[in-house]
């Protein structure tokens, strides 16, 4: 299937998402679109097992198309509203882990887009920066506040300064910083080690991640011990209970 605003790989059970609207790769309506149906399309694929998105050329994308912001008719904000939101939720809820390759300015919108993902890799001139204060605009502090601490999420608000790779990781935002001509190549290699996992495990944890953040560590546990009940008659962990008694690699089926 072809689309305008992004184009699909999928090989050795790893799906790439590239966004492709030059210059900067702005989202508009369209990859709105585009990106929810494919991650959809992308979490019901049983040849897929991790996702790795990224952006084409020296950005990752450069936030909201500003052409194309709503008018004050009468629903047409809360649609939009409701077309940004789902956008970010799609990665939110996708059951298969996806990682952020940063490869250039990731900014409002696209800054949250990475935020959304599971793991966040960047390269050396990757930057994140909510730029909203400057131009008019509200948001994102929610998805900054899950990831910075409270001093640097509001200075990251408050004053849309630019944070790079290397700070990314020392902050422990970003899971590691490369050389701009290494970071798919990390990228896809966090993704090939995430494949080699039981795939009914990986959604399991990661429905976990997404069940246990708004709640107790007491409830957040017992879930992820129903979780693991579950789990315990899957044909994935019969498989994985034989290759260890067999000393040999376990092959899931997910």
């Amino acid at each position: 299937m072809s689309h305008e605003t992004l184009t699909l790989d999928v090989s050795d059970h790893i799906a790439t998402i590239t966004i492709t609207r030059p210059p900067v790769n702005a989202q508009n309506n369209r990859f709105r679109e585009e990106l929810v149906e494919v991650v959809d399309a992308l979490g019901d694929r049983s040849d897929v097992r991790a996702i790795v998105i990224t952006g084409e050329g020296k950005a990752f994308s450069a936030g909201a198309d500003l052409s194309e912001r709503p008018t004050q008719d009468p629903g047409h904000y809360t649609a939009h509203n409701r077309r940004v939101r789902a956008s970010f939720d799609c990665l939110l809820e996708c059951p298969k882990p996806i990682i952020a390759a940063v490869n250039g300015a990731a900014i409002g919108a696209g800054c949250v887009t990475a935020l959304c993902c599971d793991i966040i890799v960047t390269s050396e001139k990757g930057f994140l920066q909510m730029t909203e204060v400057m131009v008019g605009l509200a948001g994102g502090v929610a998805h900054v506040r899950r990831h910075f601490g409270e001093s640097d999420a509001r200075m990251m608000i408050y004053t849309a300064r630019r944070v790079y790779g290397p700070e990314l990781l020392r902050m422990n935002i970003a899971s590691a910083c490369v050389a701009p001509e290494d970071l798919l190549e990390t990228a896809r290699g966090i993704a090939t080690d995430i494949a080699k996992a039981s795939p009914s495990a990986v959604r399991a944890a990661k429905k976990s991640f997404q069940v246990t953040e708004g709640v107790s560590i007491y409830e957040g546990y017992r879930f992820e011990q129903g979780q693991t009940k579950a789990l315990s008659t899957s044909e994935d962990t019969a498989e994985a209970m034989a290759a260890f008694r067999e000393k040999r690699a376990p092959v899931f089926k997910g």
